[in-house]
């Protein structure tokens, strides 16, 4: 099979379409196998490594593009991050064997909206491709805390003093424009809570709290939740308890 399968048409209205990456031609196959049977989403094109991928993605322009993370040629952190690239960009969804891994918390931080585990059910696949598609997540943000926990480095001890000093000057800078309530609304996205939990926990209405999430988004030039609680974890809004 060629490295690169791409099918025609433009983006436009109509069914989700998607772009599939992943170098084990049976993963895709039963991927497409599910996604092709639904009829609100059609694939338009697989890839079997991460420049096909770029490649085929540029040509086809899909609405979600479903990315293996190790792959030859070129991984898919490195794909996602060029996908991402361009203003008008798809969304990402990283498939991983497991929920803990550097890779995917690298793919997060390039750009990716969110992750899926690669056993899981067709449901699940659905529900997480809508969920990217519309905008969301495909993830709890309590899983990026947790990756976060585990992949930040950590400084020496000798040196943690100063540049926690300096971070400290840093994240007051960046966290500048937000204002004290949009401030413990990312705390809270930061620890991990759901717009439900957030109002319950600081008395607004859960349309409001939607409300402080877009101002926040926009003032810190943030694409998603998923970005806000790396965001939170960073500047040591929501830090290690």
């Amino acid at each position: 099979m060629s490295d690169q399968h791409v099918g025609t048409g433009a983006a436009g209205s109509g069914p989700v379409r998607l772009f599939l990456v992943d170098d084990q031609e049976l993963v895709r196959a039963g991927f497409r196998m599910v996604l092709d049977a639904q009829p609100d989403m059609t694939v338009v094109g697989e890839a079997a490594d991460g420049r096909a991928g770029v490649e085929g993605v540029a040509a086809t322009r899909p609405d979600v593009v479903l990315m293996d993370i190790r792959m030859p040629r070129m991984d898919g952190v490195e794909a996602t991050r060029r996908i991402r690239e361009p203003v008008d960009a798809p969304k990402v969804l990283v498939l991983t064997t497991f929920d803990l891994d550097e890779y995917v918390f690298a793919a997060l931080r390039a750009g990716a909206a969110g992750f899926l585990l690669k056993d899981a059910g067709p449901a699940e696949l659905l529900a997480a491709i809508h969920a990217v598609h519309e905008g969301d997540a495909a993830m709890a943000p309590s899983t990026t805390r947790r990756m976060l926990e585990r992949f930040v480095p950590q400084l020496p001890d000798g040196d943690q003093e100063r540049a926690r000093a300096a971070e400290r000057r840093t994240a007051q800078a960046r966290l500048a424009p937000l204002t004290d309530r949009e401030r413990e609304v990312l705390r809270a996205v930061g620890r991990g809570l759901t717009n439900g939990e957030i109002a319950a926990e600081l008395f607004l209405a859960e349309a409001t709290v939607k409300t402080h999430i877009g101002r926040i988004l926009h003032k810190l030039d943030l694409r998603d939740r998923v970005q806000m609680v790396i965001t939170a974890y960073e500047t040591g809004l929501a830090g290690r308890e």
